[in-house]
């Protein structure tokens, strides 16, 4: 296809993935790559028993490249207009799952190598965030390498304790919040968040939501002090965090991922095997999974949400994604003891511009993103679709195109020569959508002008999949298989787990249901699930 065919063509390539593929300077942000992954590179690394870092999940597949023209002109059609309409929300998954999901996805990749290195070593085969379900981006390298997560004991030498630093609000006197409260990351004077990894503190939900999992720890330790006494020390603490580990490896398994996917699926792929998620010991990261199917949690964001009393509908205003980003130390105005600089510019659209801290006003009510209260019905996610959130196409601080995520998320495929979504469904030995299906609706009809009906995008084809099949509400079956196998395939891959551990173990905190644990179990377990009350 010609680029002519499409209108504006200013600033973006009309050549095939080799000049898309991203500078390996470039910076990393939402939808791009520290690095400049690229077919060849893929290639190398799947030649390997055990990659470690980025693999083929169906390397022996033809790759889909596309100019970036008609991916912007179908990127730019992917927009939730209007995006308040409840008929776009999906009662099946509360809204806390978008920025769990996001959480785990930094648990399980991060790449920190110094740009100079990134050049020296380009078949990158090592992921520096471990790919496993194992909590390295809360506990870091321990309390050895990382003291400064963690508590302090009160005797000499003053050692770090057993329990992670929690930083505290700021008081909100015009809400009736008087003092300050112990609901924030910690911080150190210039506001930077004290944590294993801080992509955690880019926006306020997913701050929380590491937050929770602080507290969880520190909510472990204490049922060992009254349960387990004779653990102390070190042991107490390797306790503590193999129960919080195979916890959460249980909520991403069986609450999360069974969410995405059917209920069920996760205990059938354990007992069949998986069949196209294979390694020999080490687990690498799918590039079908990373660039693509794990990408479905964008069309899952609300363009805003009801955070707590304050800020929601019929409150002084809803929590905006603008809100939640400016309510930072990473991405916006939390700045520390710099707040009183003149020289710190302020942060747009933030009241005061720059903050000291947190305000107590902006600590989240858990029973709005999880189902923890009868009385009060969570909100919901997005439905998993081909349209998303408007400010994810006019996101701050960039320009066209790179200012649409929607485009990234497409021209990330395309650089990586990933197959087509029809070609992966015809492997699984799935039936793949028809043409008339991937064109339906006006977002389809972009996609069937340029060509895209018969070898779509794995990206959208995942999306489009979900909402024809299942109306949205979960994944479809070429979505499914990617999660599912990739999830269970980290989780079995790690001797630490406990399906290599202990395969028919089951959870022993307490939990509504007995031998299971969810998301909402976690937030009772810990105890503080609304801690700025109800309206006063």
């Amino acid at each position: 296809m010609s680029p002519e065919d499409i209108g504006d063509q200013s600033g973006l390539e009309e050549d095939t993935v080799t000049k898309n593929t991203l500078a390996a300077g470039e910076a990393q942000s939402h939808g791009k790559s520290l690095r400049a992954l690229t077919p060849a590179t893929l290639k190398s690394i799947s030649a390997n028993g055990d990659p470690g870092k980025f693999g083929r999940m169906f390397g022996d597949l033809p790759g889909l490249v596309i100019y970036d023209l008609p991916l912007l002109e179908l990127a730019e059609a992917m927009v939730d207009n209007p995006s308040t309409n409840p008929s776009g929300d999906n009662p099946d998954i509360p809204a806390g799952f978008t920025y769990l999901g996001q959480f785990v996805d930094h648990d399980i990749t991060l790449d920190t190598t110094p740009l100079s290195d990134q050049t020296a070593d380009p078949n990158a085969i090592e992921n520096f965030r471990t790919p496993a379900l194992d909590l390295d981006s809360l506990y870091s390298q321990g309390q050895g390498i990382a003291p400064h997560l963690y508590g302090r004991k009160v005797e000499p030498p003053y050692g770090p304790d057993n329990k992670f630093l929690i930083g505290r609000t700021l008081p909100s006197p015009d809400e009736g919040i008087n003092a300050p409260l112990p609901n924030d990351l910690p911080r150190n004077r210039v506001g930077r968040a004290l944590i294993g990894d801080e992509r955690n503190d880019e926006n306020l939900a997913i701050a929380q939501t590491h937050l929770a999992f602080l507290k969880f720890h520190n909510a472990v330790v204490d049922h060992l002090v009254a349960t387990r006494p004779d653990l102390t020390g070190t042991a107490q603490f390797q306790e503590a965090r193999r129960i919080v580990t195979w916890h959460y490896q249980w909520i991403v398994l069986f609450d999360f991922v069974e969410r995405l996917t059917e209920p069920g699926l996760i205990r059938t792929i354990m007992q069949n095997g998986r069949k196209f998620y294979r390694f020999r010991s080490k687990p690498y990261m799918p590039a079908e999974f990373s660039a693509a199917a794990y990408r479905l949690g964008h069309s899952m964001v609300r363009e805003q949400y009801d955070f707590n009393r304050v800020f929601r509908e019929g409150g002084v205003v809803p929590a905006s994604l603008g809100l939640l980003f400016g309510f930072t130390g990473k991405s916006g105005a939390i700045v520390g003891e710099l707040v009183d600089d003149p020289a710190t510019q302020s942060t747009p659209g933030i009241p005061g511009g720059k903050l000291a801290g947190l305000p107590s006003n902006w600590i989240i009510d858990w029973r709005r993103f999880f189902n923890l209260d009868a009385g009060l019905a969570s909100q919901a996610t997005r439905l998993i679709d081909t349209k998303l959130a408007p400010m994810l196409a006019d996101l701050p601080g960039e320009q066209r195109p790179e200012a649409v995520l929607a485009f990234r998320n497409l021209r990330r495929g395309s650089q990586l020569a990933l197959p087509s979504g029809q070609a992966i469904a015809q492997a699984i030995g799935a039936a793949p959508l028809s043409a008339e299906q991937v064109a339906s609706g006006p977002v389809g009809a972009v996609a069937h002008k340029h060509g895209l009906t018969e070898n779509t995008p794995l990206w959208f084809y995942v999306l489009k999949e979900a909402e024809v099949l299942h109306q949205g509400v979960r994944l479809g079956p070429v979505g499914s298989t990617i999660i599912a196998e990739t999830f269970l395939g980290l989780v079995h891959g790690d001797h630490g787990s406990f399906l290599w551990q202990r395969r028919n173990w089951t959870p022993e905190l307490p939990s509504q249901k007995p031998d299971t644990f969810t998301m909402a179990d976690l937030l009772r377990f810990t105890g503080d699930i609304n801690p700025i009350g109800e309206d006063q």
